[in-house]
């Protein structure tokens, strides 16, 4: 489907200069997938604290950044199937030491081992992809995910707090790195910045712990919302109510700083007084629980109509 052909129904998106989405792999890349008609005036960006999986084994024996969720989401933006884009996604099957392994995520490090800026080796594949819609690492140097819980003991590593059976007093990064310097100018350029869907404390939640990311949504003109995940999470976030996600976030970025959410319509808290809420269904047929690329993208409409 065409920008053109969108445009008469998406008349607040097409206005739009600039759009930034943050979160993580499959959420985000469901997101990136649904406003891909954008293109250039579209931009995500992508939590790189995971050390689970392929990800994982790769940083604990080779170090660097975290590349899974950047190498998922330029799958789902992927406009047209090629043998290029099969290519970065095949996953090596059997029971060496390949096994498991993603080849998109050896090329990306790879690169990041010849010394290419993580950023300049996205693009090198956004290129070979096909690929315009913008998308950034939260940060270029590599970082993991802390929490402190109540006890007082501090745990690291995404795979942990994922399996915590509490929830965290808070959640830091372990080192406290900067932000992609393009990102910060990206995020003051926009005017609609989108949290979510996704995994709250391992996904979305990272790129806030960013100070320079959260000041500068902090200082923006831009427009936040949040788009909450259909089903409930599983571990202990999925304890969090609407409200306390809330918090989470105008935590990090202020308070009132959030002017709409996106949810699903059994969700019934109420919200705060200066937040939109917006109730929709936006299952897709095939898995209830992921976003309808079309039904998502009329729910973003909207709710920009509403603000």
């Amino acid at each position: 489907m065409t920008e053109k052909n969108l445009s008469p129904r998406h008349p607040h998106l097409t206005q739009l200069n600039k759009v930034v989405a943050i979160g993580g792999g499959h959420g985000l890349g469901r997101v990136l997938s649904a406003l891909s008609f954008l293109r250039e005036k579209l931009t995500g960006v992508v939590a790189t604290t995971d050390n689970g999986g392929s990800t994982g084994r790769i940083r604990s024996q080779h170090g660097g950044i975290a590349w899974g969720d950047l190498r998922n989401c330029l799958t789902q933006i992927t406009v047209k199937p090629t043998v290029a884009s099969a290519l970065f996604e095949y996953r090596f099957a059997g029971k060496g030491e390949l096994a498991g392994h993603n080849l998109g995520n050896l090329i990306l490090k790879a690169l990041e081992d010849m010394k290419i800026r993580p950023l300049e080796a996205l693009d090198l594949v956004r290129d070979l992809l096909h690929v315009r819609v913008g998308l950034m690492p939260m940060s270029e140097t590599p970082v993991h995910l802390a929490s402190l819980l109540p006890c007082g003991k501090t745990i690291v590593g995404e795979v942990s707090i994922d399996a915590l059976d509490q929830l965290p007093h808070s959640l830091s990064l372990e080192p406290n790195v900067a932000a992609t310097p393009e990102l910060l100018d990206e995020l003051r350029q926009a005017e609609l910045i989108l949290l979510g869907p996704g995994s709250f404390f391992t996904s979305i939640m990272p790129n806030l712990l960013l100070d320079d990311v959260a000041q500068t949504i902090q200082q923006s003109h831009a427009n936040v919302i949040f788009i909450d995940n259909i089903g409930k999470e599983h571990g202990i976030a999925g304890t969090l109510s609407l409200n306390d996600r809330i918090q989470w976030i105008e935590n990090r970025i202020g308070v009132t700083r959030l002017n709409g959410i996106i949810t699903v319509p059994e969700e019934r808290s109420e919200t705060p007084s200066h937040i939109k809420t917006l109730r929709q269904d936006l299952s897709a047929e095939d898995v209830s629980y992921r976003h309808d690329r079309v039904k998502l993208r009329r729910a973003i409409e909207d709710i920009i109509a509403l603000l």
